[in-house]
């Protein structure tokens, strides 16, 4: 097996030179062994038959409509339209975590590169946004080939910043969001959930589309610790001592509230949640992303 065809997990991907590459190994991994290639610019549909002029391309002759009828007819398609892509990649202080091993940011940072080349090979426009309490990094979207370059190269920059305040940062991405399209937070979101939710529907009050990854660490989900435990936050520099066995069953629990609150408002509003974590392997996102890129470039077009 190559490298490529197992570089699928942020572990893996760590290990690469650079972003162009572990965006590379994310796509063609995910590609790996199907029958069908990404590359070929927009999505098409069937849309209706004419019959076969010569110069047409035999692979799209449909064979079951000449042994129906015993002539050739071959098959047209309507070209789903390109589509703007804008990424808003959560880098505050929180994201860091954790210290040892692939943090969260690095993770984050990989899947939005490997979803901007998708993009990008797609022929879609691309921009990129980075925040913590504030916007940092803004890119406007766009198709150029360095223009994905200089993506790369932000997010092969980002370090963790300060606070976050994802519902502030998110007004600043809608006002660069002007041509409707798809957009994508990519955060852990560790924040006041109504907030957010607020301004996650007001992308969709807009026309766009919406899809949530939610970057969290095996650890914040499962609380699997032991013994005395001292608690850093990240973002603050607050600490707390205490003892992991008796607060396990209250943050599991509220964390599950948490996520349940996050994914029931993401829902009502008919925007995809998916918790994503760092030790899986990427190809569900990929396929979450191409299942509501074809639903955008539809309504889009």
């Amino acid at each position: 097996m190559g490298l490529i065809e197992k570089a699928v997990d942020a572990r893996t991907l760590a290990r690469l030179a650079t972003m162009e590459l572990r965006a590379h190994a994310i796509v063609e991994g995910y590609y790996s062994g199907q029958h069908h290639s990404p590359y070929r610019g927009a999505s098409v549909e069937f849309a209706d038959h004419r019959e076969y002029s010569h110069g047409d391309e035999l692979r799209h002759l449909d064979w079951k409509v000449y042994g129906r009828s015993d002539r050739f007819f071959v098959k047209e398609y309507d070209a789903e339209t390109n589509l703007t892509v804008y990424l808003a990649v959560d880098a505050s202080g929180s994201m860091g975590y954790p210290a040892e091993g692939v943090s969260k940011l690095a993770c984050a940072s990989y899947l939005a590169a490997g979803l901007a080349y998708l993009a990008h090979r797609q022929r879609d426009a691309v921009g990129l946004v980075t925040f913590d309490d504030a916007v940092r990094d803004e890119l406007p979207p766009l198709t150029q080939r360095g223009h994905l370059q200089r993506i790369f190269e932000t997010l092969d920059g980002l370090e963790p910043g300060g606070e976050t305040n994802t519902a502030a940062a998110l007004q600043r991405v809608s006002t660069m969001a002007g041509r409707r399209g798809l957009v994508v937070l990519i955060s852990d979101l560790l924040d006041e959930p109504e907030p957010v939710l607020r301004a996650l529907r007001h992308f969709r009050h807009r026309g766009h589309d919406v899809i949530v990854f939610q970057v969290l660490d095996r650890s914040e989900l499962d609380f699997d610790f032991r013994g005395p435990l001292l608690v850093e936050d990240l973002e603050t520099a607050r600490r707390l001592s205490t003892d992991a066995s008796e607060v396990r069953g209250d943050y599991v629990a509220a964390m599950q509230r948490h996520l349940a609150t996050l994914k029931d408002g993401c829902r009502r509003a008919r925007i995809d949640h998916e918790v994503f974590r760092a030790d899986v392997p990427f190809a569900p996102v990929l396929a979450t992303y191409l299942a509501r890129r074809r639903r955008a470039s539809r309504r889009s077009g």
